[in-house]
């Protein structure tokens, strides 16, 4: 069945229709023989003038795939985890391992392997999702695939998380996966003008349409990148950027995010919804900084960058055919700096998932965590350089 499915993605490639004018379209179109894939159909529609435009999408699945016929029962703990070596991934797979699942970590082809996850116990396959012909082989054998992939800065957002997740749903539908678990962005259907966060949400549609099984969570935002944006250069005396705009983020740990992502996926009753994670309080960038300076015992050199700026900044990238992406990027940088609050009320999620709240790490206890244990070593290295300039 794999070989099927590679040898029919690999004869069917992409096809890119480009118009240049006042109203420009994009469409992307994957024709897959119907006994192989779900048929998908999928338009990007800019709106305004040039590059600055609005984008929008429409993704349609067949609501059936092919049919397989009984094999060889999979085990409801293999799971793949595709972006295994991320912030979040590299959690996910953590607690997979430490709870007994089987873990498989799709992996792209890189200088440096990632031999921490073989290291943890984890199995790793090379594929990549710009490359679809490589993912049916990286599904064999797979109960549960989890979905934490999100581009390279350095690509075009819809090359992975539009083009590759389509492609790797379809495979997953195609491959009999029992259930797929989807993180986005919380509030994406709010903000059609960022690319990523209306890919993210054309996503969640698309895999509705699937008929895969699945869980949706969405996410705010991750204590872990508070620590090289402020923690680290507040105590190596670098500057600190933030921007003048009161945008409150409900920021959680991913060890947390984890922990109740594999209890979402244990529970039955949850199949098809859409949860969204938040931490316990939802914080701005000033009162982050200001906690940070407290647990380092040094103040902050903070250079704020107005909001007005990052618009200015986005509109003559877009001028440049070349820098599109950096203005996509710009776009969801603009969103995490107006007056936007990323969080919601996690009351009932906690009573569907069975948790209490009082086990939910605050970002006051990661961070004073943090502080500590780097203090810690910083003083410990200090009183032994102090010791190897003793002579006798």
């Amino acid at each position: 069945m794999a070989s099927t499915i590679h040898a029919q993605l690999s004869s069917t490639p992409m096809k890119f229709n480009l118009h240049h004018n006042s109203h420009s379209s994009l469409s992307w179109r994957r024709a897959l023989a119907p006994d192989a894939v779900a048929s998908t159909s999928s338009t990007f529609l800019t709106k305004g003038r040039g590059n600055s435009a609005l984008i929008t999408c429409n993704a349609q699945s067949a609501p059936s795939a092919v049919n397989l016929a009984p094999g060889t029962p999979v085990r409801p703990t293999s799971i793949l985890v595709v972006g295994a070596t991320g912030t979040l991934g590299r959690q996910i797979v953590r607690r997979a391992l430490d709870e007994g699942y089987d873990v498989r970590c799709l992996v792209r082809p890189r200088p440096a392997p990632a031999d921490f996850l073989r290291d943890w116990g984890a199995a790793v396959v090379n594929a990549d999702l710009s490359k679809p012909e490589t993912i049916p082989a990286t599904l064999v054998g797979v109960h549960t695939v989890i979905d934490c992939a999100t581009g390279r800065p350095e690509e075009p957002i819809k090359t992975v998380d539009w083009e590759g997740k389509v492609a790797l749903i379809q495979c997953a539908k195609a491959m009999g996966v029992q259930k797929y678990i989807f993180f986005s962005i919380h509030n994406c259907e709010k903000h059609p003008e960022v690319p990523l966060m209306e890919i993210k949400y054309c996503t969640e549609k698309f895999l509705r349409s699937s008929g895969l099984n699945h869980v949706t969570i969405r996410l705010c935002g991750f204590m872990q990148g508070l620590i090289g944006q402020y923690a680290v250069p507040i105590l190596e005396e670098k500057s600190v950027w933030g921007t003048d705009a009161p945008t409150r983020i409900a920021y959680m740990d991913t060890q947390d995010i984890a922990r109740l992502t594999f209890i979402a996926i244990r529970n039955e009753n949850i199949n098809g919804k859409l949860l969204t994670f938040a931490g316990p309080r939802a914080w701005t960038t000033q009162e982050v900084i200001t906690l940070c300076e407290r647990l380092a015992g040094q103040d902050a050199n903070v250079t704020t960058v107005p909001v007005s700026v990052l618009k200015f900044t986005r509109q003559l990238t877009r001028l440049f055919e070349w820098t599109s992406d950096v203005a996509d990027r710009l776009a969801f940088s603009e969103v995490l700096s107006s007056d936007t609050v990323f969080s919601v009320p996690m009351g009932e999620t906690y009573n569907i998932l069975g948790v209490d709240a009082k086990d939910i790490s605050s970002l006051e206890k990661y961070l004073q965590d943090y502080f500590a244990n780097i203090l810690k070593k910083l003083k410990d290295i200090k009183a032994q350089s102090k010791q190897s300039d003793i002579y006798f």
